[in-house]
């Protein structure tokens, strides 16, 4: 057994996991905030604010499945072009995707922290429910958090030869 299956890597993977999780969680609950707006707006008994929620919750829970899908190689990927490769060439192809994906990771993070510092600097918020807008990016920096160790719990397993 190799060190993937270690109680911290697999403490770990289950954060991830649960983490994606609670993004589904989010979109179920915006799904709900949705019928309610169109049922509501049926009914005459308006949902101030639905859109709003929409934009951030849907941004956070995509944010949330990003780790989740490359700590499961979910990834979209071009396996017609390698699919007679040797075990070789694939761990290495697979090497450099996860390398790509810790530094684009690593990139968005810094970045997004960038963001988060000029949303509470401004005090940007959302214009019906006055929602500050630095409060999306917390979930979204956790995830891009995860997704920097999910994107190195990979590369580790490829330089290994443990998928």
């Amino acid at each position: 057994m190799g060190t993937t299956g270690t109680p911290l890597w697999r403490g770990l993977a289950r954060a991830i996991d649960t983490w994606a999780l609670l993004g589904g969680l989010v979109l179920v609950v915006l799904v709900f905030v949705n019928v309610w707006s169109v049922l509501g707006g049926a009914l005459g008994i308006a949902f101030a604010g639905d859109v709003e929620l929409t934009e951030m919750g849907v941004a956070a829970a995509a944010f949330a499945f990003l780790p989740f899908c490359q700590l499961h190689r979910q990834n979209v990927r071009a396996d017609l072009f390698t699919e007679k490769a040797g075990p070789g060439l694939r761990r290495t192809l697979d090497s450099i995707g996860s390398a790509i994906a810790l530094g684009f990771a690593a990139l968005l993070l810094w970045r997004m922290y960038f963001g988060l510092v000029d949303q509470m600097t401004y005090s940007y918020s959302s214009t019906i429910l006055q929602i500050p807008m630095w409060w999306v990016y917390v979930p979204i920096l956790v995830s891009l958090g995860l997704l920097i160790l999910a994107a190195a719990m990979t590369l580790f397993e490829d330089i290994q030869g443990e998928q």
